[in-house]
């Protein structure tokens, strides 16, 4: 770890001095002593012509459908459905059962209640059955379960490497507001007004899959929570690096995400303030730093890593087993707003991995590291916009009293995004297949840039059917013309 942090500075110094009044980046000195740095603002990447005709494109050509007829359909390619098994002996003991659970999922994730998707005329849609259901089937293991198998699927669409390994992950709450009385609910003032709420804290990697999810009362500190959601995913690889926007962050977290095997990536609001670190250590020769010297005055104390490292690694072991929540631990390691040597231990190893993360942002020559950061957390923000236009029922306030309901019902909205996005990335490959018979010419980098988070040909609202013909399993629906004019617009104003 000395060497490569001891790497990163010369490569800093090395690009600094190379770029000239080109650098993105500026060092100065204020006049209280303190080095004060000035990293210049991304620009947004401009859409080429091609990028904006291929969107369009693509958009016009992905079939309209139902969000019922959607579960099912992706029920046939994956056997999703499969994974939701009877409490009691995990087993599948009921008749038509994947038409009760998409009833369910779409009453629970739209938020609508089971009065719109009752039908008392079908045997598996009566009120009865659905609340048996909801009993006996809906729960977090069978909703881990059932969203592995949607992870997997997507990771193996050919298009989707386009977008990524799932070596990368953004974390990031997204609020709901309860208006029931709760203990399971806590006020906060910038997102609740006087009112009580949850943060739905959800992990996404840069295949546009969510991971793992959890629910946490109130909208508490992220990052002491980020670590426990990461611990706990529902499936696909161990993404490497974590990108957060704005969360609260310490050294200490620094430390437990780099000890646990993460590059922890939090976009600063106060950048130009951050503190920067250099390490030493017999047997490690470490040089100069030329421009950044001052820059890297502060040192990180080694021997209170050495001496705590047999325990750091007990508590590392503790939290891969899950014996201790990341979230009771931080809070272990401080007392009275003073770290214990435990605690300063992981500050002090922290520090090398905060400072590596630092040196990748203020890059002065390349700035892919926060272009990637940037887009994943763009990618997060558009998941969540897709929540919200799902989760539409009660004004998108969750009525849950209970812990286990709300994490049921948000888990049921998590699966059924992901379902969306695995519908969507299938016929966007499609799309682009057929494209490419016809000869067009299609860039890699603009399919690098499509998302499948894009839903306005999906049916949200008012229509709820759950007897359609059964859809088979390799075979698609149709892609639409995309020269066909749209007779059904909500926006446009009709035809000419």
């Amino acid at each position: 770890l000395v060497r490569g942090l001891d790497a990163g500075w010369k490569q800093l110094a090395e690009r600094l001095t190379e770029a000239g009044p080109a650098a993105k980046v500026s060092i100065g000195v204020q006049d209280d002593g303190r080095v004060k740095l000035n990293v210049d603002k991304l620009g947004a990447l401009g859409e080429p012509k091609s990028l904006t005709w291929l969107r369009q494109r693509v958009e016009k050509m992905l079939p309209k459908i139902d969000l019922p007829d959607l579960l099912f359909e992706v029920n046939a390619w994956t056997g999703f459905l499969d994974a939701f098994v009877h409490l009691g002996d995990g087993t599948t003991r009921m008749k038509d059962l994947p038409t009760s659970m998409v009833a369910l999922l779409v009453s629970e994730a739209c938020n609508i209640g089971l009065a719109p998707v009752v039908n008392p005329a079908h045997e598996a849609l009566t009120r009865a059955r659905l609340v048996h259901v909801d009993q006996y089937y809906l729960r977090a293991d069978t909703i881990a379960a059932a969203n592995a198998r949607l992870i997997a699927a997507q990771a193996g669409i050919p298009i989707v490497q386009f977008w990524g390994a799932g070596l990368l992950a953004s974390v990031d709450g997204l609020r709901f507001q309860v208006p029931v009385r709760t203990i399971n609910a806590a006020p906060s003032p910038k997102y609740f007004g006087f009112k009580r709420g949850i943060t739905w804290l959800n992990a996404v990697n840069d295949q546009v899959a969510g991971i793992g999810q959890m629910v946490v009362p109130g909208t508490p500190r992220d990052s002491l929570h980020i670590l426990d959601a990461l611990l706990n995913l529902d499936g696909g690889v161990k993404p490497e690096m974590v990108a957060t926007d704005n969360a609260s962050y310490s050294d200490m977290v620094f430390g437990l995400f780099k000890i646990l095997g993460y590059n922890f990536s939090p976009r600063f609001r106060d950048l130009d303030d951050q503190r920067f670190w250099r390490a030493t250590m017999p047997g490690v020769q470490t040089g100069t730093y030329g421009p950044v010297e001052d820059l890297a005055r502060n040192r990180v104390n080694l021997n209170k890593v050495i001496t705590h490292w047999p325990d750091m690694l007990k508590v590392a072991g503790s939290l891969v087993t899950n014996q201790v929540r990341a979230y009771d631990l931080l809070r272990m390691f401080g007392r009275d707003g003073r770290p214990t040597p435990l605690g300063a231990a992981f500050a002090e190893y922290g520090r090398i991995a905060k400072t590596e993360h630092l040196l990748r942002v203020v890059d002065p020559v390349d700035d892919t590291y926060r272009r990637q950061m940037n887009r994943q957390l763009t990618v997060q923000e558009s998941r969540h916009k897709l929540a919200r236009d799902v989760c539409h029922g009660k004004r998108g306030t969750i009525h849950q009293a209970y812990r286990d309901g709300m994490e049921d019902q948000l888990g049921a909205l998590g699966l059924v995004l992901n379902a969306i996005v695995l519908w969507t990335t299938r016929y966007i490959d499609a799309a682009v297949a057929q494209l490419k018979a016809e000869g067009h010419e299609i860039r890699d980098e603009d399919i690098a840039r499509l998302s499948p988070l894009k839903h306005r040909n999906l049916n949200l609202l008012g229509r709820y059917s759950f007897t359609a013909s059964a859809p088979t399993a390799d075979v698609l629906r149709p892609l639409r013309d995309p020269d066909t004019p749209e007779l059904d617009e909500d926006e446009g104003g009709g035809l000419d």
